[in-house]
């Protein structure tokens, strides 16, 4: 799978996903024993797994826009990657750490949300410095012929450059 295949995927699902956060009807109410947020509009459970509020679902509903904007060739699809890798690395370890994992009071990060973030983190990082492989290596070296500013070789015949520079300016026999 191409990088770009990656980048609008992961584009179309986390901008999903946050369109799904500002729907009511899908989210549940939190668990008693769930740790409270400061922001608490739209704040509960998206399919019952995920912890949600407004703010998580503008930042997906944005990492998503990127995304897509990525896949289409309107950014670079390495960058969103590598960029993806190391935010959602960052929110995992946030998400582990009890006086961190509802980012200060902003976010909720903890329960389901941290082995997402993980595992998104793991595939962004794949995706973003693997090294790509096949006839993409070729084109990458810098003696290819294809990306030097040479002249055509003369043709060994009659020292032209070209074929039909033979019949341009004679008749037929």
């Amino acid at each position: 799978m191409k990088t770009s295949t990656f980048a609008l995927i992961f584009g179309v699902a986390y901008l999903a996903a946050g369109l799904l956060g500002l729907i009511p009807a899908m989210l549940t109410p939190p668990p008693v024993d769930a740790p409270g947020t400061k922001f608490t509009l739209l704040y509960g459970y998206l399919f019952g797994l995920f912890p949600v509020n407004i703010l998580q679902s503008v930042v997906n509903i944005a990492i998503g826009a990127w995304g897509i904007a990525a896949g289409s060739g309107r950014a670079s699809s390495t960058r969103f990657a590598r960029s993806l890798a190391v935010f959602f690395g960052a929110l995992a370890i946030l998400g582990m750490l009890p006086m961190t994992n509802t980012l200060f009071g902003a976010v909720p990060l903890h329960s389901n949300d941290v082995w997402l973030h993980a595992v998104s983190a793991v595939i962004a990082a794949y995706f973003g410095w693997r090294q790509p492989a096949g006839a993409g290596e070729r084109r990458r070296l810098s003696n290819d012929r294809r990306y030097q500013m040479a002249p055509v070789v003369r043709e060994r015949r009659l020292g032209l450059s070209d074929r039909r520079e033979h019949w341009s300016g004679m008749t037929p026999a």
